[in-house]
């Protein structure tokens, strides 16, 4: 049910992965030996590797999770540095080498906790084996979903809320979709839309669910008539927040906006000359757009 966060996140919109499941392997003398930080790339290099940053759809930075020197080179150097270079692209944070990870160490969460508050550009930290074959296609799944699926244009991390932009679109949405006019969208209407985006209609229990929940965390998003527009906003803001940003994405994308959240050509207006049944979706354009 695409309504419902499914997914194990951690913060909002910042899925965290780990196993619990591995069986460390015994550390050689070699792996267990201390090694210097990885150096900075040579004056020769370092034109070339921004070039390659700012072109990039995504940035996965890697560090091995049995030498924490080399993760204390990403908060100390690759961070700053992608930050300095002005990075647009999401970045994922990958600890390798699962299978080698000591037991005593802190969690994912608790290690990573201070550096994503530190930089927010961080959308997703995992750890993986590529030796145990744990979670290695997990990696790739979020690399790919940072792109699909960013955070950036939907959610103010600091402010802790929808960006304005999202929240008109959204807006909009809703008031294509609410047919009567009475500032909620009724059961049908629901089910209306969620066949629109998702081509799957909801059973009655899940329209109850989905009510239910919104219900219970802002009283003022379901009234007699339905789901209200504050509601089907904290609706999307809670999606993000669990990790479930394909949702509203999916629901932009089909009511004609692109990545920057803004309306493709198709679907702007070129006359204001319209039939009597349409000036109310004319105003909805001019007015949220």
């Amino acid at each position: 049910l695409p309504w419902l966060p499914q997914r194990r996140t951690w913060r909002a919109g910042r899925a965290c992965g780990s196993s619990s499941s591995a069986t460390p392997a015994p550390a050689s003398p070699a792996s267990s030996s201390p090694s210097p930080p990885s150096s900075s790339p040579s004056p020769e290099q370092k034109p070339k590797l921004i070039a390659e940053c700012q072109a990039a759809d995504a940035v996965v930075l890697t560090y091995a999770c049995d030498r924490l020197s080399t993760l204390d080179r990403l908060s100390s150097y690759w961070l700053p540095e992608l930050r300095r270079i002005q990075l647009k692209a999401p970045v994922i944070v990958v600890g390798c080498k699962l299978d080698l990870r000591d037991d005593q160490q802190n969690s994912l969460e608790q290690t990573m906790a201070p550096i994503m508050q530190a930089f927010r550009e961080i959308e997703t930290c995992i750890e993986c084996s590529a030796l145990r074959q744990i979670q290695v296609p997990e990696v790739f799944y979020y690399a790919q979903k940072a792109v699909l699926h960013p955070t950036a244009p939907l959610f103010d991390q600091e402010a802790q809320s929808l960006k304005p932009r999202c929240v008109r679109a959204l807006k909009r949405i809703f008031i294509l979709c609410d047919h009567d006019r009475d500032g909620a969208l009724s059961d049908v209407e629901l089910n209306d839309f969620q066949v629109r985006c998702f081509s799957a209609p909801l059973q009655p229990t899940e329209i109850s669910g989905v009510k239910r929940v919104v219900q219970e965390k802002m009283p003022e998003g379901v009234n007699d008539s339905g789901l209200t527009l504050t509601g089907f906003l904290f609706l999307h803001a809670l999606f993000i927040e669990k990790g479930r940003l394909e949702t509203t994405w999916t629901v932009l994308r089909k009511f004609g906006y692109d990545n920057e959240i803004k309306l493709r050509d198709e679907f702007i207006p070129t006359s204001v000359k319209r039939a009597p049944d349409q000036s109310y979706h004319y105003l909805c354009y001019r007015r949220w757009n």
